[in-house]
């Protein structure tokens, strides 16, 4: 079992940053690819970015691609995104997830746990 808390969250300004953590618990956390979802109010849950097990590979949303930046600490059992240049359609609540086979893809499909979320919230 992973158990995944999300915190960072916030109202900001267009044009401002905030970065999210995630923080996992267990200590098989260096398994598992990472990644970041949203969703909207009244939309569907979107990819935003993940991250392998290794931290050598990422993948992003084209949406995010040059504003966000997903990282992870092994040791702290954590992963993070950060949020530059954010804009209004960015506003969701953002959601990790942990995959098992550690490859950190797009696809909501293989990610087995899922944290609450964090909202996001930013103004025009």
């Amino acid at each position: 079992q992973v158990q995944l808390v999300e915190s960072g969250g916030g109202l900001v300004q267009t044009g401002g940053s905030l970065r999210l953590s995630c923080a996992a618990s267990g200590r098989t956390f260096s398994r598992y690819g990472m990644a970041w979802f949203r969703q909207a109010p009244g939309k569907e849950r979107e990819f935003v970015a993940a991250v392998s097990w290794s931290g050598g590979s990422t993948n992003y949303a084209n949406s995010v691609k040059g504003r966000f930046t997903i990282s992870r600490d092994n040791a702290k059992n954590t992963v993070y995104l950060q949020m530059n240049s954010l804009k209004p359609e960015d506003t969701a609540v953002y959601y990790c997830a942990a995959d098992l086979y550690g490859l950190g893809v797009s696809s909501a499909a293989p990610y087995e746990y899922w944290g609450q979320g964090t909202q996001v919230t930013v103004s025009s």
